[in-house]
């Protein structure tokens, strides 16, 4: 254990967020997300849902401020009906712990999937909320 860090964040996740360089991104995926077959680099976190998560990962990841949107979500399908307030709660907590100024992009299913396979890591969780996939590129410390 060590002071000041979230017991959700595991030492395998400590290593790929330590790891990440500037510009590389990161999936949060829910517990629906073809995460095993995508994925360069897999960690599970079954039990958790993305906004814990986020949560603890934001309070050591700083996002990319030198790209226009560096949390990119998974836009829901034409014609689902379902809603997406995990949404909101991916913003309010983005904008608390990096600013208001952090804009996000919702981009197609397939798309997300291609540049989810382009991503340094994806971290299935156990999120049940549809559509709960969100990609983070990190940023630099200053």
């Amino acid at each position: 254990m060590l002071k000041g860090i979230s017991a959700l964040l595991s030492p395998e996740l400590l290593k790929i967020l330590s790891e990440m360089g500037h510009g590389d991104e990161i999936v949060f995926a829910d517990g629906n997300f073809p995460s095993a077959s995508l994925a360069k680099r897999l960690v599970r976190a079954d039990g958790h849902g993305i906004p814990e998560l986020l949560q603890a990962a934001l309070e050591l990841l700083p996002l990319n401020r030198y790209v226009e949107y560096p949390v990119m979500l998974m836009q829901v399908v034409p014609g689902d009906p379902v809603e997406t307030p995990v949404w909101e709660v991916y913003r309010k907590i983005v904008h608390e712990t990096e600013g208001e100024d952090i804009k996000f992009t919702e981009l197609e299913r397939f798309e997300f999937y291609e540049r989810a396979k382009k991503a340094y890591a994806v971290v299935a969780t156990g999120e049940r909320a549809l559509y709960g996939n969100l990609i983070l590129s990190k940023g630099v410390i200053s």
